[in-house]
């Protein structure tokens, strides 16, 4: 496969996943979310094995890739079901955190235009003996779930690449090894041999004419 075939877009592909997978790394660390730290953290491990196993022409690396794609996609549409409060589901819970503590998405206070403010007093209705700070969030350009919905959108579709190209991929290489196989290539011996000669020669009888 040349240097433009479906082998290079997926090489380009893995790279992109790479990228986009530790920019949102470092903000789910920022916001404790602890699920989907694991989550990318096993990303990059598959995305890594399967672009080693696209450089190295390795089919069973890159299947291993492409099962994650589709599950890499299954997880992602969780999230967004997660942010947009759908099955059930609300942003407002503590399940990507494991319920250890109550940090939401670093974007629900540092979004593009989001104003943060904290108020040490307490409100009504709080005693006055309890030590609480509450912050309040105003000015959003964009509410904070819309942004994680994004972001998990544009992995969908990054995998969605991914696996496309993975299955071309690991369907092309297949054909070369079999190609190469029936040509004889993996043979023990050769289709076309030269047959040696016998390292010894035969004796006739010589008659000599008198």
């Amino acid at each position: 496969m040349g240097c433009c075939s479906g082998r290079c877009t997926l090489i380009f592909i893995c790279t992109l996943q790479l990228v986009f997978g530790l920019e949102r790394q470092i903000f789910d660390f920022l916001g404790y979310q602890w699920a989907p730290i694991l989550a990318n953290f096993l990303h990059f491990i598959i995305v890594i094995l399967g672009l080693f196993g696209t450089i190295q022409y390795r089919p069973r690396y890159i299947i291993v890739y492409t099962v994650w794609a589709a599950v890499w996609v299954a997880w992602n549409v969780f999230i967004i079901c997660f942010y947009l409060d759908v099955g059930g589901l609300s942003k407002d819970s503590e399940m990507l955190t494991f319920h250890i503590s109550a940090h939401h998405s670093w974007w629900s206070e540092h979004g593009p235009g989001c104003v943060r403010r904290e108020m040490p007093q307490a409100p009504i209705g709080v005693q006055p003996s309890e030590n609480h700070s509450y912050i309040t969030v105003m000015g959003c350009l964009l509410d904070y779930q819309y942004i994680e919905v994004m972001q998990s959108s544009t992995q969908i579709l990054v995998a969605l690449l991914g696996f496309v190209y993975a299955c071309y991929v690991v369907s092309a290489i297949t054909e070369e090894e079999d190609s190469f196989d029936f040509i004889g290539g993996f043979d023990p011996f050769p289709l076309y041999h030269v047959n040696e000669k016998p390292s010894h020669l035969l004796l006739k009888p010589m008659y000599l004419s008198t």
